[in-house]
């Protein structure tokens, strides 16, 4: 805790917001996207699908393949305390949800579904979209496929499994679903390891117009050691540090770039 309160005091010291950004890319999606404080109808479905959630008292048993949790130290959890302290919040499925229908993303990968919350925000940005939802755990993928059915997300394919092996096998060209992803949301293993395995098995799938999006890249000095190996990624060109994302962009028109961004 005490390395995030210094982590957070350091980058409110070296964030700016949309009046420091000479980069029309990253200004339009800050002015356009980031700061829209318009209400929008699906925030409402948000707001019940994680009500719905919380109001859930029954207990499932968790298999985490991450990085573990702060806050759970058994692995039978009731869903209400997930939903309350594992799931995206609030404010960022909103932000979430504004990124893809800002980006209209017609293919969209998410590396760790827990119980679906990002994952609507995700399918409502784009109806149209596919989205393929990667979840470790039989049970909490359960739920969260029940969970998007009930709020017709009917864009969403959920699929178990362990991440790193589905991502080799979609290396290797043994996985269908789609060749490339136009926006991929990483929650799924809080570890610099398996952070940079991610990064690397699915740089095959990039595009100039590729949006990847990291979770947590402050949670840990380890996570903070794969954001910077990242952003010097020879491949990559734009980054944004939200403090709790890490936006990356592959735009081979755009100058390198690190942006760190209050949102």
């Amino acid at each position: 805790m005490l390395f995030q309160i210094k982590s957070y005091l350091k980058f409110l010291w070296n964030s700016k917001n949309e009046h420091g950004v000479h980069s029309p890319f990253v200004f339009n999606l800050l002015t356009k996207c980031f700061y829209d404080k318009k209400q929008k109808p699906e925030y409402s479905i948000l707001k019940n699908y994680r009500k719905s959630l919380l109001e859930n008292k029954k207990f499932i048993e968790v298999t985490d393949f991450g990085a573990g949790s702060k806050v759970f130290k058994s692995n039978r959890r009731q869903i209400s305390k997930i939903a309350k302290t594992a799931g995206i919040s609030p404010k960022r499925a909103e932000l979430l949800f504004r990124v893809t229908n800002y980006f209209q993303p017609k293919n969209i990968l998410e590396i760790g579904t827990s119980l679906g919350l990002a994952t609507s925000a995700l399918a409502l940005g784009n109806t149209s979209a596919k989205v393929i939802t990667l979840e470790g755990c039989p049970q909490t993928a359960d739920v969260a496929k029940n969970q998007l059915n009930k709020f017709d997300c009917n864009n969403v394919d959920p699929i178990i499994t362990e991440f790193e092996s589905y991502l080799k096998d979609l290396q290797l060209g043994l996985k269908t679903e789609t060749e490339n992803f136009d926006l991929i949301y990483f929650d799924g293993n809080h570890s610099k390891k398996a952070t940079l395995a991610y990064f690397d098995l699915l740089l095959t799938t990039i595009t100039n117009d590729s949006v990847w999006i990291f979770d947590d890249i402050h949670w840990s000095p380890e996570m903070e050691e794969a954001w910077e190996i990242i952003k010097n990624h020879p491949k990559v060109t734009v980054t944004i540090d939200t403090f709790q994302w890490g936006f990356v962009f592959f735009r081979y028109e755009q100058e390198k770039e690190h942006f760190v961004i209050r949102a």
